[in-house]
């Protein structure tokens, strides 16, 4: 396996493949992105959105067929393969894990208008072909992190399952069921870890958020306050176990542990609400054994703007109190450009600066080129460079080197 991941892993590395369509009106067309009719609420992994992506590069008949009856479906296959230079005693050097996704949505409510209402769902099946997964592989190389956090071996598992109501015309929706928070808390066109950056430093939160688990029993709402300015809240179990995820009716209405959320935001216009943005998240978060989190709260912050349809700059930072999180402090700094090589071919450059309580200061660096050699295949070849590993008294870096492929239909 260490073999194959080095021949297969050397490159460059990318940027996303799309861009995220909570609002949506049609941005540049050199830029990637999902471009849904109305407002679509959550990132790129929201399964509206996905679905949208997934659509524009082809759209079986079958699909065509249900959408005749208001009902959207994707299904999609991902793996990813690391490996490293420097690892701790005892640790493996290379790590893999795929994952099945089976998502969708039903939309019987508002046919015909703006203000949609429906079911959306999505299960996936999580699993390691190696004794470490992927999720948990830079601890072993004495970083402090996490690469690609659902790539575990979780097994099977619900991650939404919510009603989804658009109101106001299409301006606002409210979402409320079993929700996953990291697609609308913190959400920026980069954070997908199917599309986009692979290390969570550069992901929601950059590390500093004490987030619930999947399928947590909540709901959560946003809307546009004016053309410029919109506002995003939530309100989630903290101890939601996704593997048993009904048992978060007792510890939602029993256990009395929540995460709350608050995010206002500025954008140049609303079609491009996740390019050129400008955001504040307000968040806190209960005691969790569940989560291994502690009662705290933090705030976090955002800005990207899109320049020429191409380049996409952009600054993300954290604070974090009490809350447990890997890094009490986190400032995220890059650029993504769209089309290098190819349309479909995209690079993605970032920088991230972590406070560790107790330790040294840990230094993060990711590139990513992602490829498209077919409509339905997905490659992303990723290098990551971290410098004072936090959990490495013996190295001062580690690199990581990776493979990353999907297939959709």
């Amino acid at each position: 396996m260490s073999t194959q991941i080095s021949l297969l892993s050397i490159a460059l590395s990318g940027i996303l493949i799309s861009l995220p369509t909570w609002a949506t009106e049609d941005l540049s067309e050199k830029t990637v992105s999902a471009t849904n009719k109305g407002i679509n609420f959550g990132g790129p992994d929201a399964v509206d959105n996905q679905i949208a992506e997934d659509n524009k590069k082809s759209k079986p008949d079958f699909k065509t067929q249900l959408e005749l009856n208001n009902v959207s479906m994707g299904l999609d296959y991902s793996a990813i393969f690391l490996g490293a230079n420097n690892v701790l005693p005892g640790s493996d050097d290379n790590a893999g894990s795929g994952m099945m996704r089976f998502y969708g949505s039903w939309n019987p409510v508002g046919i015909g208008t703006k203000d949609t209402g429906g079911l959306v769902w999505k299960v996936e099946h999580r699993h390691s072909y190696t004794d470490t997964s992927v999720k948990d592989f830079e601890f072993g190389t004495g970083g402090l992190g996490l690469i690609t956090p659902p790539f575990s071996d979780e097994g099977t598992r619900l991650t939404n399952l919510y009603w989804k109501q658009k109101l106001m015309d299409g301006k606002a929706t409210i979402v409320a069921g079993f929700l996953d928070v990291t697609d609308f808390v913190d959400v920026f066109a980069m954070a997908s870890p199917w599309t986009g950056f692979m290390n969570f430093a550069f992901s929601t939160g950059t590390t500093t958020i004490a987030l619930p688990g999947d399928a947590t029993l909540g709901i959560a709402g946003g809307m546009m306050l004016s053309d410029e300015y919109y506002l995003v809240g939530s309100f989630a179990d903290m101890n939601s176990v996704s593997s048993k995820p009904f048992d978060g009716f007792d510890s939602f209405f029993t256990d009395n542990k929540y995460f709350k959320s608050i995010e206002l935001g500025w954008t140049k216009s609303q079609g491009q609400i996740y390019v050129d943005n400008i955001h504040a998240t307000l968040w806190h978060a209960d005691a969790s054994e569940v989560q291994g989190s502690t009662k705290g709260y933090g705030v976090n912050f955002s800005a990207s703007r899109l320049i020429e349809g191409q380049w996409l700059p952009f600054v993300r930072a954290g604070y974090s109190q009490d809350a447990g999180t890997l890094m009490e402090k986190s400032i995220s700094a890059g650029f993504g450009y769209y089309g290098l090589g190819g349309e479909a071919n995209n690079l993605g450059v970032a920088m991230n600066w972590g406070q560790v309580k107790g330790s040294d200061d840990q230094y993060t660096t990711e590139v990513f080129y992602i490829m498209k050699p077919l409509d339905y295949l997905e490659v992303t070849a990723d290098v990551q460079y971290i410098a004072n590993p936090a959990l490495n008294a013996i190295d001062s870096s580690t690199l990581i080197y990776g493979l990353r492929m999907r297939l959709a239909i």
